[in-house]
């Protein structure tokens, strides 16, 4: 029971500033309404391209229409929940370098990359990950499959892998603001680049393939859990997911905190 007394404490610390941050969304609801009304386009945008695309053709990359929708709306659902709870707060540590402020969360009686990471919610993309799931259950449905209970069972743990990777990526990015005077660009960087993780894995070939599926593992982070959904379990791809987010998770950890010492060093 001790050991779980830590995890307790920073739950609580958690939906706290959940609850913070969702009543101070609330007293600006045009931007709230503005943000769903948004990522709400792009995400209709990505649909009636695929729509526009499998016009013209039968499969991409071997994968059918309504594959492709499940495996954009899976990428979609997982940048939501990424977005909803840890990039809104990930995007502003530049920021808190740049000015001191980081020295309010090393102050607290809490772990500075728990406080940095999670001090802020964003609910607007609450609506727009149901959306995503949504859209996930209706291609589903037309593609008449017939899911085990272990391929549903695990989906929802690889849709978390998932957005642990895009965490570790983008702290680690962030983090370079640590030695870098401005760090802010890295941000639409990112933007652009994990892009990639709603396209099939097929559709890349040699060192590409190689590089984004270990190095940079965004074509894990759609892919295996919508070729779950639609193959079933396979060993490799799981336990490749399960290892790439271990080893980014404790990489981005090392790098933050070799940022954090050379902060402190700075500021005293």
């Amino acid at each position: 029971m001790m050991s779980m007394a830590p995890l307790v404490r920073y739950a609580g610390i958690w939906l706290a500033q959940i609850r913070y941050s969702t009543v101070r969304e609330m007293m600006f609801k045009s931007n709230f309404i503005l943000w769903i009304i948004v990522e709400l386009a792009w995400f209709a945008l990505h649909l009636s391209f695929i729509q526009f695309l499998y016009l013209q053709v039968n499969t991409v990359a071997g994968w059918s229409k309504w594959e492709m929708v499940l495996l954009v709306s899976t990428n979609h659902l997982v940048q939501q929940i990424f977005q909803t709870f840890l990039m809104i707060n990930l995007t502003k540590l530049p920021e808190l370098i740049r000015t001191g402020k980081l020295d309010f969360f090393l102050a607290q009686p809490a772990p500075a990359q728990f406080l940095v990471s999670t001090r802020n919610f964003e609910p607007g993309s609450v609506v727009n990950t149901l959306v995503a799931a949504i859209v996930c259950v209706v291609a589903i449905a037309h593609l008449n499959m017939r899911l085990s209970g272990a391929g549903l069972l695990v989906f929802p743990t690889l849709v978390a892998f998932g957005v642990l990777i895009h965490y570790a990526l983008l702290l680690m990015l962030m983090s370079l603001a640590f030695w870098m005077t401005r760090a802010q660009g890295f941000i639409n960087a990112y933007y652009n680049v994990f892009q990639i993780a709603r396209l099939p894995r097929e559709a890349f070939s040699g060192v590409t393939r190689i590089a984004f599926t270990w190095a940079v593992p965004l074509l894990l982070i759609a892919n295996v859990p919508a070729r779950t959904l639609l193959y079933g379990l396979n060993g490799l791809d799981l336990a490749g997911m399960a290892c790439a987010t271990a080893i980014l998770l404790a990489l981005s950890r090392v790098v933050f905190q070799a940022g954090l010492r050379r902060y402190g060093s700075a500021s005293s």
